[in-house]
């Protein structure tokens, strides 16, 4: 999956955090919604503009960011 199809940063929309394109949703949101036990299913029943593959992308990007950390 390449996130990057589906989450972008823009300095316009939401003081340049990563949303989900097309929406103003960002990806703190939905990694908010899951850890708070939220299914994928709920927040489609609630948010029916996204799908499956946006919120595997929000995923994603936090395991990339997380990868990119370095350790002190």
């Amino acid at each position: 999956m390449n996130y990057r199809d589906h989450i972008g940063i823009n300095q316009n929309i939401r003081f340049g955090k990563p949303i989900i394109l097309g929406t103003r949703i960002s990806v703190y949101e939905v990694l908010n919604w899951l850890s708070n036990g939220m299914t994928k299913s709920e927040i489609l029943e609630d948010f029916p503009e996204l799908s499956i593959e946006k919120i595997n992308a929000c995923l994603a990007f936090a395991a990339h960011r997380e990868n990119r950390i370095r350790v002190a």
